[in-house]
């Protein structure tokens, strides 16, 4: 099966979560700066989440350029992925809603880890499809960030048991380190391309 199918339908998901997202940001009643204060924690809680979502899809596109052709396991690995995704607008707007309150920020901060196993699944599912010496096993190594990231999650779910804040402060900083922009890749496709 051809890939570009399965990048598009990834794409228009994608597209979707962030358009319900965007759609739950409700316009305040006032025209004045302070009528944005009751807001501030929707704002915050969409912002994280389009930065999550912004990852997931420059990753998740990049990991796609890797692959040769798509199977029946990878489709299911891929929807697994997506339906986690598919759950970010409602714990986004549950936590700005109830301003960070701890229960909330465990709930998304599960989603979050939730996601980042779905996306491990996905390219463990690559992997077997493709082989040990493939472009993408070539490109992952022993993939570090994303073992971090799910440590992250955990101490930020726990967290939540003592300060929401401690929560984010772990959200954030898987952001941050996903954020600093991951070459492995790009090098290995621009290494497949220039033999």
């Amino acid at each position: 099966m051809n890939k570009t199918r399965l990048e598009a339908f990834s794409d228009a998901v994608l597209a979707i979560i962030i358009t319900i997202m965007v759609l739950e940001l409700k316009v305040p009643h006032g025209s004045t700066l302070s009528a944005l204060e009751p807001l501030v924690p929707v704002i915050l809680s969409y912002i994280m989440s389009f930065v999550f979502l912004a990852i997931y899809w420059n990753n998740h596109h990049h990991l796609l350029h890797t692959i040769k052709k798509v199977n029946g396991r990878i489709l299911w690995a891929n929807f697994h992925l997506l339906f986690w995704l598919s759950l970010v607008p409602f714990v986004t707007g549950w936590m700005g809603e109830n301003h960070f309150a701890p229960a909330t920020m465990a709930l998304y901060g599960f989603i979050l880890l939730m996601s980042a196993l779905g996306y491990y699944i996905l390219v463990l599912t690559i992997l077997k499809s493709h082989g040990k010496d493939s472009l993408l096993a070539r490109a992952i190594g022993k993939d570090l960030k994303g073992k971090i990231s799910v440590v992250l999650y955990i101490l930020g779910i726990a967290g939540t048991l003592i300060n929401s804040w401690i929560a984010a402060a772990f959200y954030v900083a898987v952001a941050i380190i996903w954020l600093v922009p991951d070459k492995r890749i790009e090098q290995a496709i621009y290494s497949e391309e220039n033999k």
